[in-house]
Formats: C-alpha cells, structure tokens, sequence
C-alpha cells in the first residue's frame, strides 16, 4: 500500500502521540528491539541500550577489524556483507557512489568529533576516496566522462563499462549520486591535503555543469538516470539536488568561480520550485534510491538532506531557512512517518514506509539539527527517541543491521547499516552534546 500524505494537524498529532507515551503502559511497548531488550523510562520513553558514545565506538571498531581485499576494507567495496564480514552470496550488486560518499563524510565527521586521535578512521575515509577515484568511474568518453557509477558489482577493480546494476541499466548512471561522491571529495581533500580528490571534484562538477538544464515544475536541472555514452535521459526527477548544491558551494569557496552561475541557476530552481512543491503533491521529491525505477516514488531522504543544509548556512543559504526547512519536515513527517516500538519513525519513500538505517537516522539527526538551529523544542524528544531507535541495530560486538524493525539481525545493506548512519549521529551529538553520554 502506497502512502497517503496527512494533514499538518496529522502529522502534529503523531508527535503529540509520541511526547505522551506516558500514557502508554510500559507491557504494551515491544520488550526487544533489533538487537537487544528495549529499555524505557517510567514514562514509557525508550532509551538507549548503553550510551550513544560506547555504542558507536563499539561499532567502528567492528568495522576497523574488517578484512581488506584488494588493497580496499571489504565493506568499501560491496553493498551487502553479512556479520561475519563475508558478501551475500544472493547479491553481487553494490551502490558505490552513495555507499562511500556518505561513508566518507560520516568516517570525517566521525574522525573530528572523537577529537582526531585515530589516525585509521581517516585511513578508511582515504580508502573509499581511492575506490571512488581509481576504480569506480565512467570511461573517459561520451557525455559522463570520468563520473562516479552509482550502482555496480561488487569486487571489480576498476568497475567495468556495463556495470550498472539494481535499477539502473548497465551504461546508466545517476547524477545527483555524482552530486554526493563530489562532495565527499572535497571534503576528503580538505582533511588529507590530497589534490586527487579534490581534481576528481572538479571534473564531477564540470560534466555536471556541461549537462545542466533548465528545472521547470516538471523536470529537475538533471534527470535521475542518464546513458554515460548518450545522455540519453530516463526519469525527468532527481529529486536528491542538495549535494550538488553542496559540491558547487564547496569549489566556490576554493576559487572556482566558473561554478556561480550553475549553483545560482540550482539554487533558484530548489527555492522556487522545488521547495514549494513539497506543500502540493511532492512531484518533485520522486526518484532517489537505486534500487527502484518508479517515477512516482517520493522519498524522504532528499527533502531532509536540504533541510539538513538549510538549517547548516542558515540566512548565507536562504533568508527563509526556517520556514523552508519546517515546510520539508512537515513534508517527511505528513508521509513517511509511523510508530514503532512506541517511537515515531520514518520510511524511506512511498513503496516501502519501513525505517531503515539511513532513513531512520537521517530523520533524527534533522530534527535534532533543526531543534538546535532554531532554539525549538518542538523536536527535539522525538529526535532523541528515533536517534536511541537506531542504536538497538548495533551488537554486543560492534556489528550492526541495515533496520532495528528486522529484529535480530547482522550486517546487510552497508549504507544503512553504517555509512549512512554515523555522520547522522554525529550531527545529533554535536547538536546536543549530552546525547553522547
């Protein structure tokens, strides 16, 4: 069953529901939650298993003892690896772009808030930066030269041409999952000091700029699949455009000022169209996950990446940072949200409303960003209860899951499990810090 958008006073009352689970007794809220027995207060608030800094410790350091094949830690490479570091047999596919964009940024963000002490946090971010430049690329032809592949197999070393996999077709990439890897490379470079990244950066952001078009009401400036060769576009919605954002605000603070009219030709876009079409139907929010090739499909993944970046440069982004960034969540919270082990989560998109890893962190740390960029506390318990949510994922071990709502479960989509989880708890903890105790 597809999702059905409520309304704003819906959606307020599902956080109202979840501010008085007072009123809910303690038997009637599930006892386990994925990997461990569910904790709550007296007052029917989950906690977490143990505090939000050993767990994380505990899982990073899981993944520090992950096995390297071919110069690379295995989780680098592929998509699915079970809790014994080994690959599912049943899926050779991996999402390389957004697996180890993101990976990137949450081992830098990680890397900063444990005070820089351990240098192999910044040796993992290096090893998927290298993965991304050396082994992950388009060849240097056709309309995408040299731009990162989102969607592959895993142990290729380098990807060949026909990679594409999960939805994509085998000569398709994705531009706004080049958006992502671009980003994380300049980001890389700022830490490491190393011009690769940052001249594979370039070159994402300027075939970005060389195939840029006009966004209307009906199309984003890129569309959500192309042909490398080609350009030959398939779905007119990508509705992932902040990390394109990002990436051309980066190089612009670096000098690279032949990215100023593409990012203001973006951002007009974004603030006149896009924002506001997340008060209509949301047709413009369609299309961000590789697995799925519906051009209906909204997902509250994009809508919460802006309103992550609004709430981050507030008036130097968008003098209606505020009113914008509530107008995405009212967004994600009228379509994606539910209960869950008496917690209100978020689904990822309208074809699967399940809180997976990504998701459901996403969704925690934005309100937690957002609770702290505007001094609102309107957010800011739900945003505690979904982050606690997603630390039951986490083992004993250090080994997580890609979705707590599994029950007991090991390893999976890395992306959920890990890259895409980390940085968001990061952003939570350096909102308020007292989370991490």
């Amino acid at each position: 069953m597809k999702a059905q958008a409520l309304s704003p006073c819906v959606a307020g009352g599902m956080i109202l529901l979840v501010c008085g689970l007072c009123c809910v007794p303690r038997a009637a809220i599930a006892q386990t939650i994925g990997n461990h027995p569910a904790v709550y207060d007296d007052h029917g608030i989950l906690q977490p298993w143990t505090s939000w800094s050993d767990a994380l410790e505990r899982e990073v350091n899981w993944y520090l003892k992950c096995p390297w094949t071919n110069g690379y830690p295995r989780f680098v490479v592929m998509t699915f690896m079970d809790g014994s570091y080994h690959p599912r047999q049943d899926r050779p596919d991996s999402i390389p772009a957004m697996q180890n964009g993101m990976g990137i940024i949450s081992y830098l963000k990680y890397y900063a808030w444990s005070g820089r002490k351990n240098p192999r946090l910044l040796d993992i971010a290096r090893s998927m930066g290298d993965f991304l430049v050396k082994e992950n690329l388009t060849p240097d032809a056709g309309k995408y030269p040299r731009f990162p592949r989102s969607t592959g197999h895993r142990f290729c070393f380098p990807e060949p041409p026909d990679c594409g996999s999960q939805a994509d077709q085998p000569y398709e990439i994705e531009p706004d999952k080049g958006g992502i890897a671009g980003c994380a490379l300049v980001l890389l470079c700022e830490e490491t000091k190393d011009e690769r990244y940052l001249r594979q950066a370039l070159e994402t952001a300027r075939v970005l700029v060389a195939n840029m078009r006009d966004g209307t009401n009906m199309k984003s400036p890129w569309p959500f699949r192309v042909d490398y060769r080609t350009g030959a576009p398939r779905g007119d919605v990508g509705s992932n455009q902040s990390f394109t954002l990002r990436l051309f605000d980066k190089l612009i603070e670096l000098g690279y000022v032949e990215f100023k009219a593409p990012r203001e030709k973006l951002w007009a876009w974004i603030k006149k169209v896009q924002i506001p079409n997340a008060a209509g139907d949301g047709l413009l929010w369609v299309q961000f996950f590789e697995d799925y090739a519906m051009t209906t499909n909204r997902n509250s993944w994009a809508p919460l990446n802006l309103a992550r970046y609004l709430c981050e440069k507030k008036e130097t982004l968008d003098r209606d940072w505020q009113k914008d960034a509530r107008t995405l969540i009212d967004f994600v919270n009228g379509r994606f949200t539910s209960i869950k082990s008496g917690v209100l989560v978020c689904g990822e998109q309208d074809d699967d409303l399940n809180p997976w890893g990504g998701a459901v962190s996403t969704y925690g740390a934005v309100l937690a960003v957002y609770s702290k960029a505007t001094g609102s506390s309107e957010f800011k318990s739900a945003a505690w209860q979904v982050m606690n949510y997603a630390l039951y994922s986490i083992d004993d071990d250090g080994c997580p899951s890609e979705a707590v709502w599994k029950g007991r479960r090991r390893g999976g989509w890395q992306e959920d499990a890990h890259t895409d989880k980390l940085h968001n708890f990061v952003d939570a903890m350096n909102s308020f810090p007292e989370w991490a105790k």
